[in-house]
């Protein structure tokens, strides 16, 4: 801008028939004043008026000053500065005069230009004030969202380390029964010291594979919430059962819950249903929806839910945070697996796939 005022200032200079020294330090004040204006807008503006009182060379100055102020200050100052210009002009009419055009339509033309400047730069300070205030709310937004993931996160691993807790109690217990029968028992069959002998092996492996996802979710500042071993064959058929009961068509294919099935996938799976099931009484009440397992032990588990999404327009039957999915996304990348949903065809599938130690 400061550029443009240079040039046409230059321009109105060579445009004059013989100009003099004072056109030539008019020209360069102008030129000073329009460089102040990019920092201090309504001093350069005012100095530009006040030049353009004694030299049309001072109008490009003065009228873009007049147009920085309406950008960047408040509306009253730039009215004031308009008005301003406005007299300004007017005075200049006393030195020098164009009887082709007469004073009443050079009145009517400044106050115009000014007029029109002072709209132009209000409207251009009211849309950048906007554009800001809107970057601002979406980055408040975007930390807020941000941290309710986090949140969402952080619990999904709390909770899942109670489990993991309850599961390696569970566990230990467990062998320690068996230890003890070997204990006070010396005198046992061989094949029931064989037996518990297995129980106590295998159950220490399992401890020790549960111990180690307890040590990397567990937090020092959570107390120990029981709630017992991971969920059994029945109770996700349970589950199923009170979601058709509610009036939510499911359709299951495959074994629902193989009964080789780790407690620690099992809980997993669980968790993996039940958020599909809830999101679809949620989202699509009364759709259909389809459930489906499959794999084999020491490839992956699988587990797809598919429903048709509700007609455009639908509100949901119960208002959701949508943060239950960033909790399960977290639950499945701890066992090791991924979970993908994505709405296409009008119909929403959420895809799990997860590790199925041999």
């Amino acid at each position: 801008m400061a550029a443009g005022v240079g040039a046409l200032t230059a321009l109105t200079l060579w445009s004059r028939p013989d100009p003099g020294p004072l056109d030539f330090a008019v020209a360069a004040l102008s030129l000073a004043a329009a460089m102040v204006q990019l920092w201090r807008p309504v001093t350069g503006a005012l100095a530009a008026t006040v030049l353009a009182v004694f030299s049309p060379l001072a109008t490009t100055a003065a009228t873009v000053g007049a147009l920085q102020v309406a950008w960047r200050t408040r509306f009253r100052t730039a009215v004031a500065v308009a008005l301003a210009g406005i007299a300004a002009h007017l005075v200049q009419w006393v030195w020098y005069p164009n009887p082709a055009l007469g004073f009443d339509w050079w009145a009517v033309l400044v106050t115009v230009a000014y007029g029109a400047l002072l709209g132009w730069g209000t409207l251009a300070r009211s849309h950048r004030e906007l554009v800001m205030s809107l970057r601002e709310r979406a980055r408040r937004a975007e930390a807020e969202q941000g941290r309710l993931v986090a949140e969402a996160r952080a619990a999904e691993r709390r909770g899942l380390a109670r489990e993991m807790h309850d599961v390696l109690a569970n566990r230990l217990s467990l062998v320690a029964t068996h230890a003890g029968a070997l204990e006070f028992r010396p005198d046992a069959p061989p094949e029931k010291v064989a037996l518990a002998a297995g129980v106590v092996r295998s159950g220490v492996h399992q401890a020790l594979e549960e111990l180690r996802q307890v040590i990397v979710l567990l937090r020092e500042d959570e107390a120990t919430a029981s709630s017992g071993p991971g969920p059994t064959a029945a109770e996700l058929e349970a589950l199923v059962e009170e979601t058709r009961a509610v009036g939510q068509p499911v359709a299951v294919s495959g074994v629902l819950f193989p009964d080789d099935l780790p407690s620690s996938l099992g809980r997993t799976v669980y968790r993996i249903v039940q958020e599909g099931l809830t999101n679809a009484r949620k989202h699509a009440a009364g759709n259909e929806v389809s459930v489906a397992l499959s794999g084999s032990p020491g490839e992956e588990l699988v587990i797809e839910i598919e429903n048709a999404l509700p007609a455009p327009g639908t509100a949901p039957a119960v208002p959701g945070s949508g943060l239950g999915l960033v909790g399960l996304t977290e639950r499945v990348r701890l066992a090791g697996g991924q979970l993908d949903h994505e709405r296409t065809d009008g119909r929403f599938r959420l895809r799990a796939r997860l590790p199925w130690p041999a």
